[in-house]
């Protein structure tokens, strides 16, 4: 009876388990899929914020110029899950923001700044309002391209990241289509701007194509991505070693991050350029800038830089709205107007408020 009682006992036991892994099988997989389908919804709320923030453009800088989207295209991706597949290695589309002043005499040319966003997976957005007012003002004609990897289009376009790659070629390829297609684009008189991440991408821009620019403004720029690897977090080092993007840690291949690191391609430097940076930047430790001010440097380069000491803001200290990071403007635009002479200048904070605050 005993016997009996045991083995009946077992069989409901092994039952019991078999039902609980079944369900515990089940409940992962469930977990799966309701992940997924937030990682997917966040990609769609993303394109909903892009369209609301094109309205925004609209409302708070279409009194002072005409805005644009263009859609572009810039070189084929850098990886193709399936190489043999139909569409594989044509080139990678983007949109790009244009701002015209509508000030501009069509008779006449006027310069042309190319600004790139910052972000790992960031996009252009009226964080750059003021900004925007002040350039226009004083008469350039603006190129915001939202290359490969950036935010509010999609899955697919978000994962086509190539940092410090080929999204270099989407910014060159936007200022290319503005000179081939704006007859009001002075092409001797083309500059690029860009804080962080659009440092490094302005920066890369003048190494890789230093004829094609009169000058570059690179505020607070990722240079060096092997140190940023180093003290940054996991689950920010793992925006790179995922397999869409580079696909390897920088223990993996430490060459691979150093490609792409502005630091170790300083001797390429011959441009004219302004570095800004921080000593609270809490995003790009300033240690990154001081590495590539040392670098052009030693390598003999000329060039404008300033480190800041502990000015409020952090990593966005010259792009507030507050007094001091309107009078540090002042020093970014004098820089720009000495190579791309712009119809006006913007030398106070009167004309600054006049052009932007008013």
């Amino acid at each position: 009876m005993k016997a009996i009682i045991w083995f009946l006992a077992g069989v409901f036991l092994v039952s019991t388990l078999s039902r609980a892994q079944t369900t515990n099988t089940e409940l992962k997989d469930e977990i799966k899929k309701v992940r997924k389908y937030n990682k997917n919804l966040e990609h769609r709320l993303d394109k909903l914020a892009k369209v609301i923030d094109d309205v925004r453009w609209q409302q708070r800088v279409g009194k002072v110029a005409f805005i644009d989207k263009i859609y572009i295209t810039g070189p084929p991706k850098r990886k193709e899950k399936n190489p043999t597949a139909q569409g594989a290695g044509n080139p990678v589309k983007f949109w790009s923001y244009v701002f015209i002043p509508k000030s501009v005499d069509d008779s006449k040319t006027y310069p042309l700044l190319v600004f790139p966003h910052g972000g790992v997976h960031g996009d252009f957005t009226t964080y750059y309002t003021h900004i925007i007012k002040e350039l226009l003002t004083q008469g350039y004609i603006i190129v915001a391209p939202e290359y490969r990897g950036s935010t509010g289009y999609g899955k697919a376009h978000y994962q086509k990241i190539d940092y410090g790659g080929l999204e270099v070629e989407d910014v060159y390829a936007a200022k290319n289509h503005m000179l081939e297609n704006y007859d009001i684009v002075d092409r001797n008189r083309v500059g690029i701007i860009g804080w962080s991440h659009g440092g490094l991408i302005a920066l890369f821009n003048i190494f890789d194509h230093p004829r094609d620019y009169k000058c570059a403004f690179a505020g607070v720029p990722v240079s060096d991505l092997v140190a940023r690897m180093g003290y940054k977090t996991q689950g920010y080092r793992d925006l790179y070693s995922a397999d869409f993007h580079i696909g390897k840690t920088a223990y993996e291949d430490v060459n691979e991050y150093r490609r792409r690191s502005p630091v170790w391609n300083a001797a390429k430097l011959k441009t004219p350029l302004r570095i800004h940076t921080n000593s609270n930047d809490a995003d790009v430790n300033v240690l990154e800038v001081e590495h590539l001010i040392q670098a052009l440097k030693a390598e003999g380069k000329n060039f404008e830089y300033e480190i800041f000491q502990n000015i409020p803001g952090g990593h966005s200290f010259d792009r507030l709205d507050t007094k001091k990071a309107r009078q540090i403007r002042l020093k970014i635009y004098k820089f720009l107007a000495k190579y791309l002479n712009p119809p006006k200048v913007l030398k106070s904070l009167k004309d600054i408020r006049n052009a932007a605050y008013r």
